[in-house]
């Protein structure tokens, strides 16, 4: 039943702990600057002001960085740090523990735009591991070999007469790829990664959107946006969250579409009754509450609180609660720590490092603890502070160890294989670290509080090699160094 289900018996027994905290959302709060949309669009005006600033500065242009020199196997982090260019602090990444394989520009990549944003991965039946990297103009698409290097393949453009966007999001299912756009009348783009399997690297392929799609969503997005793509592979469905604009039947939160016939996607339902839904985990529940054992559940990040719904029936979804907690300025994304034992859960805040808020007033990055034992009674009973300035972003765990691509700090591991014992955090440990953005190293603490570096990244290839997409160089290919693991 995993990991973290041994110790349900201690975890019971710190349930009481005085760190436990269960807070009742703000409604005034809520509806004054949530709902209304107020925070969010402070927030995208915020980003685009810094992408625009990066822009004028030139640090979107891809000729400043230096290509992987193709005739290594590897860069090993040694003595913290894994350099393209010896002596060239541009091109040398601060690290630990996870050493470099491959680097690909966006321009490599085939963008024309050289911006990035999400991606997702995909494992052949025979082995091959695929990667679909998200860029302002579309997705492109590379095989990472057998050595970790990124052969790039190919790429789907943005949908139709959709202009370009950052905001691009990729999830899985199956075979399928799903993507997402802030862009209007973009849609849900369904592509089928085992096309992938017979491109030639010689010849990459440009895909067409109207050809090469399996299938397309955009039924029940009022203007074709979404902020996020989810997918349940177990009960064959997709979510869009965040979806425009809020004033919507739905009110930006959740729209559910059936993946049975992934060719043709049929909207089933959704919810607006907890306003927008920033990003969502949604799962068969199997943990420690008898009562909900079985049931089709959404962990939902909905930019104030935690909150839990009962998506059993599409047309009728419920919440089973709502949770805050202290310091809260934009509840963004976050991961249970086990699939198959659902007790405990890790978010992240997007906004509380920027606004100097609460336990993240000083900059460094906030990852809260969740005791989820009791759906309807959720419990933040810790958190991990980070050892560098920066702000978090997107996250997921794989066997105890969290993922996080925390912007100008790149990529971070973190082990929580202690949270069971110890709800607290104390005992969580950073094990690995590889630093996509060595412009603000010199920095006080380490990091830039601001919104560069690493977008997403993902962890879940089995031979270990990871690929994190940044916004303002490329993809990074990195491992756990040997003698790390």
């Amino acid at each position: 039943m995993g990991y973290f289900r041994i110790a349900v018996a201690a975890t019971a027994a710190l349930a009481t702990l005085s760190s436990a905290r269960e807070l009742a959302v703000n409604m005034e709060l809520k509806a004054e600057m949530y709902d209304s949309g107020l925070v969010h669009e402070q927030i995208m005006a915020l980003k685009h002001r810094i992408w625009g600033e990066m822009a004028a500065q030139g640090v979107f242009d891809t000729s400043q960085h230096k290509a992987f020199d193709e005739t290594k196997d590897r860069i090993p982090c040694q003595d913290g740090a894994a350099a393209l260019v010896p002596g060239d602090a541009s091109n040398t990444f601060s690290c630990r523990g996870l050493d470099l394989f491959d680097f690909k520009t966006h321009a490599e990549l085939g963008s024309a735009s050289t911006a990035g944003a999400g991606s997702w991965g995909w494992t052949s039946p025979d082995g091959r591991e695929f990667v679909a990297i998200a860029q302002v103009d579309g997705t492109a698409f590379a095989e990472v070999s057998t050595k970790g290097k990124l052969v790039y393949l190919g790429r789907l453009p943005q949908y139709g007469q959709a202009p370009p966007s950052l905001w691009r999001e990729i999830k899985g299912y199956k075979s399928f790829i799903l993507i997402g756009s802030e862009a209007l009348r973009h849609g849900v783009q369904i592509f089928d990664m085992s096309k992938l399997l017979d491109v030639d690297s010689s010849t990459p392929v440009v895909f067409n959107n109207e050809k090469d799609l399996t299938g397309f969503w955009v039924e029940g997005l009022p203007m074709g946006r979404s902020h996020n793509v989810v997918t349940n592979e177990e009960m064959n469905y997709g979510v869009a969250t965040g979806f425009q604009p809020r004033t919507a039947e739905l009110k930006a939160g959740m729209v559910f579409f059936d993946l049975s016939d992934p060719s043709k996607p049929k909207t089933l339902g959704g919810t607006g009754i907890d306003g927008y839904v920033h990003d969502a985990q949604c799962l068969v529940y199997r943990g420690p509450d008898e009562k909900y054992n079985g049931t089709d559940i959404c962990y939902g990040y909905d930019e104030d609180s935690l909150t839990i719904f009962d998506v059993s029936d599409k047309k009728n979804i419920k919440v089973i609660s709502n949770t805050s907690y202290e310091g809260f300025a934009y509840t963004h994304q976050g991961w249970v720590l086990d699939p198959q034992w659902q007790q405990f859960l890790i978010t992240d805040d997007e906004y509380d490092e920027f606004n100097k808020t609460g336990l993240a007033a000083d900059g460094y990055p906030i990852s809260y603890i969740w005791d989820i034992s009791s759906l309807e009674s959720p419990k933040q009973t810790g958190h991990y502070k980070g050892l560098r300035r920066g702000i978090d972003h997107n996250q997921f765990v794989k066997d105890g160890l969290a993922y996080q691509s925390n912007y100008g700090l790149g990529l971070t591991i973190l082990d929580l294989r202690s949270v069971p014992l110890d709800p607290t955090g104390k005992g969580i440990k950073e094990v690995a670290f590889f630093d996509t953005f060595p412009e603000d190293d010199h920095l006080p603490g380490g990091g830039n509080v601001t919104f560069t570096g690493s977008w997403s990244h993902y962890p879940f290839f089995p031979s270990g090699f990871i690929v994190i997409n940044t916004i303002d160089r490329g993809a990074f290919v990195v491992k756990r160094s040997e003698e790390d693991n």
